[in-house]
């Protein structure tokens, strides 16, 4: 990837051309390096390694591969919005109570058992994930896929409750909301196309080839033969109802958990948080990040300090904080404990260094009241 250096023009006296200094240390080789990774990991998921190409059908196999593929996605790719999370590429987990919880987990089970071409399933609700029995690896890139490329080309009202507007289709004596984002598009259509994109997912000794169901609201699930009619009424029938019931219970979670937040006020902080383990993050500088836009509430010299911090971070092994006065009087503050790693942006104009560790500590107890950092 070749990325070019932002310069300044400085105009010279004596009519002389004028001088041009490259701003070296505004692009983080960090960012540019997981983008890259990010691309060959999204090429991976849909055609298998460079590898399986060469075997098939050699070096022009490939290239017409890599030529048909990142036309594409390069264009997808917005590098000037680029910054932290996509070093993380992290998934944002939804929080849940332990019974609606159960419901989801016995739920996955039953459509496994009911339908057994299901190879692996996840679960996700409002863009963020509840379920997954794929591998980690697996699931990060195609989190990345549903979230920013097709969830947001299928984006609708979400399911809010049991008297949501949304046009119901009737099955049995229940109403349900589901349909299919891959595959047809109605399935009363006597000509409707059974056709599911093709994912590679690995397994111990290598990978396998699976096809990609999306079913929404939002259910994933991933099948690994030839799909018919009958298997895609099959599950239209057993998920949308339970489905749309599922729904109704994590709206009312997900309405509880924002009236427990507080009102949506401008906070003194912002921050930034990702587990290494479980690949967990949280953001409340990140307002929207799909395909098209990245927006971030803070100003780009200040997502730069997150990333140089971060980059500190990567050198050493140790667990450590790091505090930073902004120019613009903005105080940024950086922890790294057992894996996991916090920003904080505080917009404290007059705070000393004491009263900003204050405040950072208050944010742990109030925000990560069940994690420990070491301070």
């Amino acid at each position: 990837l070749v990325v070019r250096n932002p310069m300044i023009e400085k105009p010279n006296k004596d009519g002389k051309p004028p001088t041009i200094e490259y701003q070296e240390e505004e692009i983080l080789d960090t960012v540019y390096g997981a983008v890259v990774r990010q691309c060959y990991s999204m090429y991976k998921l849909f055609n298998g390694t460079f590898g399986r190409a060469m075997e098939v059908g050699g070096v022009e196999l490939l290239i017409q591969k890599l030529e048909k593929f990142f036309y594409r996605y390069l264009q997808t790719l917005h590098l000037q919005s680029c910054d932290l999370l996509d070093v993380f590429g992290g998934i944002s987990f939804f929080p849940l109570d332990k019974m609606t919880y159960l419901k989801i987990q016995s739920f996955v089970n039953r459509v496994e058992e009911s339908l057994s071409l299901i190879k692996y399933t996840a679960f996700l609700y409002n863009d963020q994930l509840i379920w997954s029995g794929l591998e980690q690896d697996d699931m990060r890139i195609l989190y990345k896929y549903l979230t920013t490329s097709l969830f947001p080309r299928h984006s609708e009202p979400e399911l809010a409750g049991r008297d949501s507007p949304l046009r119901p289709e009737v099955a049995g004596n229940l109403l349900h909301y589901g349909r299919f984002l891959t595959g047809p598009t109605n399935l009363k259509d006597p000509e409707a196309k059974f056709r599911f994109p093709k994912i590679f997912v690995s397994t111990e000794d290598g990978y396998e080839e699976l096809h990609l169901i999306v079913y929404k609201v939002k259910k994933k699930v991933i099948s690994s033969v030839e799909l018919t009619r009958d298997f895609c009424e099959q599950l239209d029938g057993l998920v949308g109802p339970q489905l749309t019931l599922l729904a109704s219970d994590i709206c009312e979670q997900f309405t509880i958990n924002r009236r427990i937040s507080g009102p949506e006020k401008e906070p003194q902080f912002k921050f930034i948080y990702f587990n290494h383990m479980n690949l967990a993050e949280k953001s409340t500088i990140h307002m929207r990040k799909t395909a098209s836009v990245c927006l971030t509430s803070v100003h780009p010299d200040l997502m730069k300090i997150l990333g140089d911090i971060n980059c500190d971070f990567a050198r050493v092994d140790e667990d450590e904080e790091i505090i930073v006065k902004a120019m613009t009087d903005y105080w940024v503050v950086g922890k790294k404990s057992d894996q996991r790693e916090l920003y904080v942006i505080l917009n404290q104009k007059n705070a000393n260094l004491i009263e900003v560790n204050e405040e950072v500590k208050r944010l742990c107890a109030t925000q990560f009241n069940n994690i420990f950092f070491l301070d």
